[in-house]
């Protein structure tokens, strides 16, 4: 895979919870920073106190590799109880030119709700680009390892995702 090919990692799982209470958890931007092994915090911006279509938010991420950085993302689809994604762009200009057009986004997020058996299955993926971000800016660096970096960072992504996933499932399941 090529980061020109718009690398993707999805994640899935059951939950024995309703889809109202699966809900209130993917939509509290600040939940994943609890759970995952790289973003640190999140906080609405503008105003904004729920997502909504075109409401903003900032994370503040770190890893080993890259080092910190901060980005803005903007909410592009919420389907309550279904569907929220958003757009997660480099308003520093941390991984080159600062963009704030979700058209050429840094990554793309989102989770997915969907019934099933006594819960709900609820799926989480990302696609990388086409903007640039820290897997572009690594790839330049070493050309001839692209297909090895960006098998590492879907590897890395899936491994958050999926503790993310376990995470919203414990609490979901427990009510907590």
């Amino acid at each position: 895979m090529r980061c020109t090919d718009g690398p993707r990692v999805a994640c899935d799982v059951h939950v024995e919870a309703a889809a109202p209470r699966v809900w209130r958890l993917v939509t509290d931007i600040r939940l994943p920073a609890r759970l995952s092994p790289e973003l640190r915090r999140v906080a609405w911006l503008d105003g904004a106190d729920r997502p909504v279509v075109g409401a903003r938010f900032e994370g503040h991420n770190r890893h080993d590799m890259l080092g910190e950085w901060r980005t803005v993302s903007h909410v592009v689809e919420v389907a309550e109880p279904r569907v929220f994604a958003w757009a997660v762009m480099d308003a520093d200009g941390r991984f080159g030119g600062a963009t704030v057009d979700p058209a050429r986004a840094m990554a793309s997020w989102r989770f997915e709700i969907e019934p099933e058996d006594d819960g709900v299955r609820l799926r989480h993926s990302a696609v990388l680009g086409p903007g640039r971000n820290g897997l572009t800016r690594a790839v330049e660096r070493w050309p001839d390892r692209e297909a090895e970096i960006v098998a590492f960072r879907l590897k890395e992504l899936r491994a958050g995702m999926e503790a993310t996933l376990r995470g919203i499932r414990e609490l979901a399941e427990e009510g907590g």
